[in-house]
């Protein structure tokens, strides 16, 4: 009787698990599927680094991105200012399961140089936003586990575990927080490879665009570690201006002078 007791409680949790990964995943589900069919966005960006002490250093760059159906997003960012930076360009090609496609167009040495797989844990340009991510969210790159409802800063959340599937990510696993009316992030923990807190990303002052799509005016991305906080602030959405493949491919990184 006591086995039999044990293997039904056994059988239970196990059911328990595997409702709370369906839940997770249809929850995220929900969320890609709310922000899909804009077909192409452009944006003006500005990027603010502060380090441990305060200080600040301000960036502004242009970035576009073009919706791929069936596969991951690309996207092309070029940086304006400040002089040091100017004409740097940033392309992606982000993949459901195969590796993502990364390069930097470096304006000092008239290079483009490809982002090697094994480095998409990098910081990207000095910030604390690491090269895998800027990579557009694909369903199939992660596991979901649903963890809990919870209130953060009085809006209702549902709390979901994300654990990559692709190589070399510098994270074991990630915690969103997802707004329950808008199907929205409002806030990611990520977690490094030994399992510790090592940064947060807050999104604020989101708008809707086309009575449908929503998009934060500013994230706030801190990291733990090192003391450091990289601010971004969006301006000028556009969406749907008919942009192409072609203007992604690595020519148009040295065109985006």
């Amino acid at each position: 009787m006591n086995k039999i007791i044990v293997s039904l409680c056994l059988a239970l949790l196990s059911s328990v698990g595997m409702a709370e990964t369906q839940t997770g995943l249809e929850i995220m589900q929900e969320v890609k599927l709310r922000n899909t069919g804009w077909l192409d966005m452009t944006a003006d960006l500005e990027m603010v680094l502060t380090n441990k002490n305060g200080d600040e250093h301000r960036r502004k760059l242009a970035m576009k991105v073009l919706e791929i159906e069936e596969d991951g997003d690309k996207s092309l960012s070029v940086f304006n200012s400040p002089r040091d930076v100017k004409g740097t360009a940033f392309l992606s090609f982000t993949h459901a399961l195969d590796a993502d496609e990364q390069w930097l167009y470096l304006p000092a040495l008239k290079r483009v140089k490809r982002i090697s797989s094994s480095n998409k844990s990098g910081p990207f340009l000095g910030s604390e936003i690491a090269f895998e991510d800027l990579s557009s969210f694909e369903l199939e790159k992660y596991t979901y586990t649903y963890l809990k409802d919870e209130l953060l800063d009085s809006i209702d959340c549902f709390v979901i575990e994300n654990k990559p599937q692709y190589e070399y990510s510098g994270y074991v696993r990630t915690i969103v927080w997802v707004d329950k009316l808008r199907y929205i992030p409002m806030k990611i923990d990520y977690y490094d490879r030994k399992n510790t807190l090592l940064k947060t990303q807050t999104f604020n002052d989101y708008q809707q665009y086309l009575d449908k799509y929503w998009r934060a005016d500013s994230m706030l991305m801190k990291n733990y570690v090192t003391g450091k906080s990289t601010q971004l602030f969006w301006h000028n959405y556009k969406f749907s201006s008919g942009l192409t493949a072609r203007q992604f491919d690595k020519n148009s990184l040295k065109r985006s002078r």
